[in-house]
């Protein structure tokens, strides 16, 4: 059973006016349990729409949402409980902490779904290691921080309250490289240890490419495709024609086929190129 699938989704904006506008349609989609899939398309091409109906922020006008084989809407009373088990981290989150401390910040979720003390306690100690932070900061004030660690505070207030799925939309918007690196792998580490299903929305290929299992393309309100890494960036030129770009050592690769060498192209990452590259010159995939 999918941890969640569309059945016919569809939201319009507008509704009964000359500007009507479908900001998805007629989407149907199954994500199953563990699969950390990577969110591409262009801007207005329905990823932000899709991704909010997911944990209830958005009602559709038309079609279903399940959860565990649950319609979500089915008793309108329990879209709060479905928060929790769905979390989205927002673009810039750190602009939405509050508190006068990370404890608090990082609490606020699990105190709002009824918990314990003592499990408060533990899920914010534990979240807050597995982004990465230091247990003196959380006494210190969210606003003393720096902004990757602003972005960790807010990340970990979600992942507190053990969502079944955890959706990130850009979460390393603005941040420099270290950054960035140090944010998705602390993302893909915690993926491991909780084997939850993770949805991360990006404009970087590359990212894509070295986190996900899966990709979902985004065009025109549509699903225009849903499958391995592999598969979807082996489809260069559509994507392309989408707007939408493929890792740059992918492109590398396909160029080199296009200039006639013989030469796979399903390369998305370069320890794959260095591997396809050593072969070629008859050292072998394990030469240094």
């Amino acid at each position: 059973m999918p941890v969640i699938k569309t059945e016919h989704l569809t939201h319009l904006y507008s509704v009964g006016t000359p500007f009507e506008k479908a900001a998805i349609q007629d989407v149907n989609l199954e994500i199953s349990q563990g699969e950390f899939v990577g969110v591409i398309g262009h801007t207005g091409s329905g990823k932000s729409t899709l991704i909010q109906h997911f944990n209830g922020l958005l009602k559709p006008t038309a079609g279903k949402i399940f959860l565990d084989g649950k319609d979500i809407w089915e008793n309108k009373s329990e879209i709060r409980a479905v928060r929790f088990h769905v979390g989205l981290v927002f673009q810039y989150p750190e602009y939405q902490l509050f508190e006068e401390t990370v404890y608090k910040d990082i609490s606020f979720g699990p105190k709002n779904m009824g918990l314990k003390e003592d499990e408060i306690d533990a899920r914010v100690r534990e979240a807050a290691a597995l982004v990465g932070l230091k247990p003196e900061v959380l006494e210190k004030s969210p606003f003393e921080l720096s902004g990757g660690q602003k972005r960790r505070v807010a990340i970990a207030g979600v992942i507190a309250m053990e969502p079944k799925v955890l959706i990130l939309d850009e979460p390393t918007a603005g941040l420099d490289p270290r950054g960035r690196d140090m944010i998705l792998g602390e993302i893909q580490q915690y993926h491991q240890e909780k084997k939850n299903t993770i949805l991360l929305v990006s404009h970087s290929m590359e990212d894509i490419a070295k986190y996900a299992t899966k990709v979902l393309v985004m065009n025109q309100a549509q699903v225009y495709a849903y499958d391995t890494v592999e598969a979807v960036f082996s489809r260069v030129e559509e994507l392309r024609a989408l707007g939408l770009g493929v890792p740059q050592i992918t492109r590398v690769f396909y160029q080199l086929k296009q200039d006639g060498m013989n030469i796979e192209t399903n390369v998305y990452s370069v320890k794959r190129a260095k591997q396809l590259i050593l072969e070629k010159l008859g050292k072998g995939g394990d030469a240094q």
